[in-house]
């Protein structure tokens, strides 16, 4: 079996299966009828505008919201409340990092699942590694750190735990046109060193094309198209201007 044979099977084994999934508030359906798969390794897109269900979408697979129909399944098991010891993580819209926290502590809320103290360090140190700017803003406060730097951070945090699924709920949003930039390249890196799976929530089909394997288009609660391939992620990406 060839390096690029073994890739390929890593990225079609499926990781994440959600099927038929409904979540309700009170009597407000917000999603229903979805069903979709993530395999080892690959990046799924789910796109549309706001109010298409993408962010209960990734709280659902994430644990966060209760389910009203359907199941989510990681690794052929239900995934309850505690999705983080089951290998998923949430990285919600707005980055939401603590901002009178320094970057460094922010890491150590992140690794709280790290029980050891080396181990805790030895993630840390990981992190420094794949994004240095961190590194070197250890000690700053997050709240004065630039929106692309927050995200990355986010994203950093969200990585402390060592999640096998990792669910970015609008990752660029917000961010100028560099800082989008800086954000994909850190992805593109992690995706090329890691078996990391990602669920991509995303209002901006440009910036999913870049990175994603294939995607949806969702809208109001629902799948509207499904299996979509990379190209006609960016073909969207062009009507929408």
């Amino acid at each position: 079996m060839t390096a690029d044979t073994a890739a390929v099977e890593r990225r079609t084994s499926a990781a994440l299966a959600v099927r038929d999934l409904a979540v309700r508030y009170g009597r407000a359906v917000a999603v229903e009828h979805i069903s979709l798969t993530v395999g080892t390794g690959e990046c799924l897109a789910v796109v549309g505008a706001n109010g298409a269900g993408k962010s209960t979408l990734g709280k659902a697979v994430s644990g966060l919201v209760p389910l009203a129909g359907g199941a989510v399944e990681y690794g052929g098991r239900p995934v309850g409340r505690d999705a983080v010891r089951a290998g998923i993580v949430y990285v919600p819209e707005g980055r939401m990092v603590f901002p009178q926290l320094t970057v460094e502590e922010n890491l150590k809320v992140g690794g709280f699942v790290r029980r050891r103290r080396d181990d805790w360090r030895e993630q840390r140190d990981a992190m420094y590694a794949l994004v240095p700017r961190l590194a070197d803003r250890s000690s700053l406060r997050a709240g004065l750190l630039s929106g692309g730097e927050q995200q990355l951070l986010a994203i950093a945090r969200a990585l402390m735990a060592r999640p096998r699924l990792l669910v970015l709920d609008e990752p660029s949003l917000g961010l100028s046109p560099m800082a989008i930039g800086t954000v994909t390249r850190f992805l593109d890196e992690l995706r090329a060193e890691t078996d990391l799976s990602i669920l991509l929530l995303e209002q901006n089909t440009a910036f999913a094309a870049r990175l994603a394997d294939r995607g949806m288009v969702a809208k109001l609660g629902r799948i509207d198209r499904d299996d979509l391939s990379q190209a006609d992620l960016a073909e969207i990406s062009v009507f929408q201007g």
